[in-house]
Formats: C-alpha cells, sequence, structure tokens
C-alpha cells in the first residue's frame, strides 16, 4: 500500500510537470488569450515585475490562507505541492521554450498547449490526491455561500480574468475555448490517464479516481 502510494505522488507531481508545460506553451500562444487564472499572473508580471510562475504561486499562497479561514484549517500536502510544482515549471518552461511569432505559429502552439494542459490536468487528478488551491477555494464558496459549484467557478475564472485585463493580461479567444473546452478535454483524457496509472500501479487501487 506505501508502495502504492510513492507511485500515486510520483504520478501527480508528474501530471502537474505536464500541466506547467501546457500553460507555458499557452502563454507563449498569448495572441489568442490565457485562461483566466493565467491572465491574472500575466498582468500581475507585466504590472510588477518577479515571474509568471511566481505570481502563480503567489497568488496560490493568497488562496491557500483564504481557504484555510474558511475552512477553519490548513488544507491538505496535496495543495501545496500542486501551488509550488506548478509555479516553478511555468518559469522553467518559459525560459527554455522560444518565443513564437506570427499568427500560425500562436494558434499551432495555443492549440498544443490546450491539450497538453488538458491531458496534464487528468494526470495529475487520477491519483486522487487532493485539488489545486483555485479547487479548493471553490469547494469553500460552495460550502459557505450555499452556491452552485458552476457558479463558485464562473465568478471565480470571470473575477481573475478581469483583475488580469485590467493589469494588462492577454484577453481573446483563446480564454473562451479553455473556459468552454478544456473540461471537456479532461474528461475525454481521463480513461487513459487511468488506465496509465493502473498499468503503473501494477493493479486497480480503490484510492485512485474512477472513471464512469
Amino acid at each position: 500500500m506505501k508502495r502504492n502510494l510513492a507511485k500515486r505522488w510520483l504520478f501527480y507531481v508528474v501530471g502537474l510537470i505536464i500541466l506547467a508545460l501546457g500553460i507555458a506553451l499557452t502563454i507563449k500562444g498569448r495572441l489568442l488569450g490565457l485562461s483566466s487564472w493565467d491572465v491574472l499572473h500575466y498582468g500581475l508580471w507585466q504590472t510588477f515585475g518577479l515571474t509568471i510562475g511566481s505570481w502563480a504561486i503567489i497568488t496560490g499562497a493568497v488562496i491557500v490562507l483564504l481557504t484555510a479561514i474558511g475552512m477553519k484549517r490548513w488544507p491538505k500536502i496535496g495543495v501545496y505541492v500542486n501551488m509550488i510544482a506548478i509555479g516553478l515549471f511555468i518559469d522553467i518552461f518559459n525560459w527554455l521554450i522560444p518565443d513564437v511569432y506570427g499568427w500560425g505559429a500562436h494558434i499551432l502552439i495555443f492549440t498544443l498547449g490546450l491539450f497538453i494542459m488538458a491531458f496534464g490536468v487528468a494526470f495529475y487528478i487520477t491519483p486522487n490526491l487532493g485539488a489545486g488551491p483555485r479547487d479548493t477555494l471553490m469547494l469553500v464558496l460552495v460550502e459557505k455561500f450555499n452556491m452552485k459549484l458552476s457558479m463558485a467557478r464562473n465568478v471565480m475564472e470571470f473575477g481573475a480574468a478581469v483583475a488580469g485585463f485590467l493589469l494588462g493580461g492577454p484577453v481573446f479567444i483563446g480564454t473562451i475555448i479553455i473556459i468552454v473546452g478544456l473540461g471537456r478535454l479532461i474528461e475525454v483524457f481521463l480513461p487513459v490517464t487511468r488506465s496509465l496509472l493502473v498499468k503503473f500501479l501494477g493493479e486497480d487501487d480503490p484510492n485512485i479516481i474512477k472513471v464512469i
């Protein structure tokens, strides 16, 4: 069982790295816009400096604090691993991947990034080791304010996108595509990532995510 847990954690971290790669690719293809939270991180970077990954970690830390206040307890360790790993690897991949020029290149790299993001999310949620800071806050909003899950998500996404846009973050058709399409792509990839994890573990673990 402990061996399975270690393998699940490894799978989880690899998923976060894949997700960070997808985010970095969409940043390189930013003429089409970014996801709501990345619009905010990009806008903060444009306005105040540091790095996009640093702002992903900082906003994540603020959200963790708000979540802890709302829940009256600190979130589980997976939230912190999620927050730090994604921010760190966004910066690494942003440094490694060269900038692209022209609409054609931006469309291509953005599309590639979108699919890799979805695969990364499916990959990291499959071991069932906890949500990221933003998803955890969303659940707090649902519990504390009796919101529907979709409403809580929309409020957070809209707020992040507007704040990021006001700070100079790129909002365009790609932002809408990510909001509408990312969840559907994750659903497509989940059976694949679950199959990969079962093969990696050598057995079907009851603790990993179920796919209907």
